[in-house]
């Protein structure tokens, strides 16, 4: 039996807070860039969780990393956008999201998934605005011949075709 004195089941209190804008981030981090750094990914959730992603031609280090966190820290007001900020390089082994990681790894092993499931292996040989060239090389029986024979060719791929494209990492 209910008394006077209850309220019913406590609802939660929310504060409401702004979301934050994609495009402000990726204005701020533009801004701390040298040319040769680029944009990978950006993204923020609706509580306000920013994850951004910088790769370089010649790879990100943790002070360009701890800039472009400051950049952004120094330009967020936590009081009225309350936010959760995560900077890192592209990861090794992570499918390329941008036209210029294609640009950075050619001449290098890559894994080519095309969106049928087949998985290739081969070097990354160039890339434009359509797509990109990738060379495979695999021991074949070639006729007329007893033993195989390293055949290598060239597979032209628009970016449409494939699933995902990403390093192969040896050691």
């Amino acid at each position: 039996m209910k008394t006077s004195t209850d309220r019913g089941p406590e609802v939660p209190y929310f504060i409401s807070h702004k979301m934050i804008d994609k495009k402000r981030i990726v204005q701020l981090i533009e801004e701390k860039l040298t040319d040769d750094q680029f944009i990978v990914d950006v993204e923020v959730s609706p509580a306000n969780q920013i994850s951004v992603q910088i790769d370089s031609e010649n790879g990100i280090t943790i002070d360009t990393c701890v800039a472009v966190s400051r950049q952004i820290e120094g330009n967020l007001d936590r009081e009225v956008e309350d936010f959760e900020l995560q900077v890192s390089s592209a990861g090794l082994g992570q499918p390329f999201k941008v036209f210029r990681q294609y640009v950075k790894n050619i001449n290098r092993d890559v894994e080519v998934v095309l969106k049928d499931g087949k998985k290739m292996e081969g070097i990354l040989k160039s890339a434009d605005e359509n797509g990109f060239e990738f060379e495979t090389s695999q021991k074949e029986k070639i006729e007329g011949k007893k033993k195989k024979e390293l055949v290598t060719r060239l597979h032209q791929f628009s970016f449409e075709e494939v699933k995902t494209v990403k390093n192969i990492i040896k050691f």
